[in-house]
């Protein structure tokens, strides 16, 4: 998985800490005052188990956030979608499936760690 923002956002890198509060809708803006939008790819298996355990919540925990906090988060049909959402939407953060970013976006490092190297996010 990959966390991934738009080209346009100063937020290249981030702690696990930070980024669970972006993806819990506690972290409103970015740095640069730009809102934070969260664009979850709505069936992905990978994404809901990595933010699961990045938030440490169980599966049902975290249907029933996205379920409280449907009008705060996009979500929708494909790794795709979420790529060309957060590429056109300045302060779009996303979760992918790390084969499928493009060069439309940039990658977030977390804690220091890009995908693929051990301890980037959990899984």
């Amino acid at each position: 998985m990959a966390v991934v923002v738009s080209k346009q956002n100063v937020v290249t890198t981030m702690t696990s800490a930070q980024l669970s509060k972006v993806f819990r809708s506690e972290t409103k803006r970015w740095p640069d005052g730009k809102s934070v939008t969260v664009v979850l790819h709505r069936s992905s298996a990978g994404e809901s188990i990595t933010l699961q355990r990045l938030n440490k919540m169980s599966a049902q925990q975290w249907r029933g956030w996205i379920a409280d906090h449907k009008d705060s988060v996009k979500l929708v049909d494909s790794d795709d979608e979420v790529l060309t959402y957060v590429a056109s939407t300045p302060g779009a953060v996303g979760l992918v499936d790390v084969r499928s970013v493009n060069d439309r976006v940039t990658i977030v490092r977390v804690d220091g760690k890009v995908p693929m190297e051990d301890g980037y996010l959990p899984h």
